[in-house]
């Protein structure tokens, strides 16, 4: 079940970019960690959320932000991480936007 008290947010990097997770008191809730690969193509190559926090469907969530800005930004994803990997074999609707 999702945790309606966890925040995403989205930050650049020096080489790419990540989405980091916190809750409402800002305690770390995880992050998902990304590297580009051209210019239209984002490899998504980490997912972690601490063993504390796991179960609210943290990483989940991490994963949809990243789905919802290659939708609104117009890149692709390569699923280098398995968390990543096995999120889009579950859904197929995202097929569209794998590299």
């Amino acid at each position: 079940m999702a945790d309606d008290s966890i925040t995403i947010e989205h930050r650049d990097t020096p080489g790419g970019g990540e989405y980091r997770a916190r809750t409402a008191d800002g305690e770390h809730a995880g992050e998902l960690t990304w590297h580009p690969r051209g210019e239209d193509v984002r490899v998504a190559d980490h997912t972690g959320v601490p063993p504390a926090m796991r179960g609210r469907g943290i990483a989940e969530r991490l994963v949809e932000a990243l789905i919802a800005d290659a939708r609104e930004k117009g890149f692709r994803i390569v699923p280098a991480c398995s968390y990543v990997a096995a999120q889009f074999r579950r859904r197929p609707d995202w097929s569209d936007l794998k590299a």
